[in-house]
Formats: structure tokens, sequence, C-alpha cells
């Protein structure tokens, strides 16, 4: 098999790297030349697609994969991907499935509800609703033919470099406190395993949600990773005059609880790490 991957950002690079005995050759895009270069270094077949240059060879090589992982943020004006490349997708004589990473963002604030993928996005933030046009840009590609696409809607992503445990040795760490407010997250291990059960699952193309089994308020996560480091947590400040990026600020703007049962009993997906103590735990070692 050979695979595609648009943009190789944190969790696509840990899938081509824990899964790259899978697969006879991965090919991939940066947005630099540099990036590209590094990529190569690695053993990867890269090649630059971004505003300023595009390589030749692109086209070739997604021309002829069996699996297309889409890791790319969407823009205003729609998926860059999709944008540039859906006509080869269609054409391509060997593709059999495309998984396109989203976020669980496109559903909205439900306060503190558990929902599933049945329920209705209702985004409130461009950023999401772009999210959403590009789900529908890559599901629609994918009906006239018959191409299974499936859509992994991500809660929010750590692992190794990128946990609680670097923040607090780096002094970067926060408890936030807000009162009702629970955040979703995932492993980045999960999701690589949820990838590889999408690209060898037999049925149609779908939406799943990734998450662990346990939404939790943010400052407990904080706490728990203090505890285990063996250092006090940082002091808890109050959501209403914390100084915060009006990014981060949208996230406390929506709460819910994301249900995995989906991926679990139709993908047969295992966790690695049902909740962040044991991914903690592990990452603790390293």
């Amino acid at each position: 098999m050979k695979l595609f991957i648009f943009g190789m950002g944190y969790s696509a690079l840990h899938f081509a790297r824990t899964r790259k005995n899978n697969y006879a050759r991965i090919s991939c895009t940066a947005r630099s030349t540099d990036k590209r270069d590094a990529l190569r270094a690695q053993g990867f077949d890269a090649h630059c697609f971004g505003s300023e240059r595009i390589d030749d060879t692109l086209a070739g090589a997604l021309f002829e994969a069996d699996r297309v992982l889409v890791s790319i943020p969407p823009v205003p004006e729609g998926d860059p991907a999709l944008a540039a490349f859906a006509a080869n997708l269609r054409a391509s004589p060997n593709l059999k499935s495309v998984v396109y990473l989203s976020t669980i963002g496109v559903y909205g604030d439900h306060g503190g509800a558990w929902i599933d993928e049945r329920t209705p996005p209702r985004p409130s933030n461009p950023r999401s609703l772009w999210r959403l046009a590009a789900e529908e840009g890559w599901r629609a590609l994918g009906r006239d033919p018959g191409l299974p696409v499936h859509v992994l809607r991500l809660a929010g992503i750590y692992g190794p470099g990128q946990n609680a445990l670097v923040n607090l040795r780096a002094g970067t760490a926060k408890r936030i406190v807000k009162a009702g407010q629970v955040f979703n997250r995932i492993h980045v291990e999960d999701i690589a395993r949820t990838i590889e059960a999408a690209f060898a699952y037999e049925g149609a193309g779908d939406v799943w949600n990734v998450a662990d089994d346990e939404p939790a308020p943010p400052q407990d996560v904080v706490t728990y990773a203090a505890r285990l480091l063996g250092v006090a947590p940082p002091p808890e400040i109050d959501f209403e005059t914390a100084q915060l990026s009006p990014m981060a600020r949208s996230f406390y703007a929506e709460c819910k609880r994301v249900t995995n049962a989906a991926i679990k009993e139709k993908l047969s997906v295992q966790l690695a790490y049902p909740t962040y103590r044991e991914a903690f735990a592990d990452m603790l070692k390293d």
C-alpha cells in the first residue's frame, strides 16, 4: 500500500512514524522547502504544497496512493487540498479510502450534555464553520464514485511533547477554573489507532468522534500532572479574570461531553489511553 498525507502536523506525523512499516511508501506535503527536506531526511517522500510553491512531483505521488490522510486546516476560501486536487483524486485508479481529520468544535456548545455523531453540528466560531464546510466537501468528493471518506472529529489533542507535564516543567501551566467546564481529550496514539481502523473499515465512509472515556475539568488535569511530578500545582485562576488570547477564550465558550462509543463498537478501536491518567503515567517515564 502507498499512503499520501496532506499536512505533516503533530497527529499525522505520529501516524506516519509509527505505521511506516505498513506502507511501501509514505508521501506527504510540507509548506516550505526546509520542512520538505527535513521530512525527506526522515525517509518520507515529501513535496512542497503551499501558497508560494507546489512541487511538480506532487500530483504523480498522489495518483499512485491507495490511502489519503488529510491533515491540513481549512481557510476561509475552503480546503486547500480539495480545491487543488479534487480532479486528481476522482481520477485516481488506486485510491481506496480517504480519512479527513476534523474537530469536535463543529458541534458548538451543548452546555455540558453528552453528544454523539447523530448530534447536528452547530459551529459557533469561524474556524469551526470552515471545518464543517471542509468536511462536507470531502464527503461530497466520495459520493459519486463510492469512495469511502471518513471524517474523524478529534477532541483536544495531547501526547509526547505536548501535554500538561511538559507545561508544568516549562512553568507555563495554568489552572483556569470555570464552573461546570469540561474538555474532551484524545492521545495522539489513539488518533493513530482510529485512522488505522478507518482505513481498514469495509463499510461506507462515515463521521466518527475521537475522544477518550472521560471529559474532565482542565484544572483537574493540571493538578493530577503536578501530583505525578511531585510539585505544587499553579494557583487557580478564575476564568472571568484570566488573561487569555481570544482563541483560548473561545474554547471555554463551548462545553460538551463527547461519547466515543461508535469508534469502539463499529471500528473496534481499543484505546491505548482511556483517560489522561494512564497517559500521564506512561509519559512520566519519558
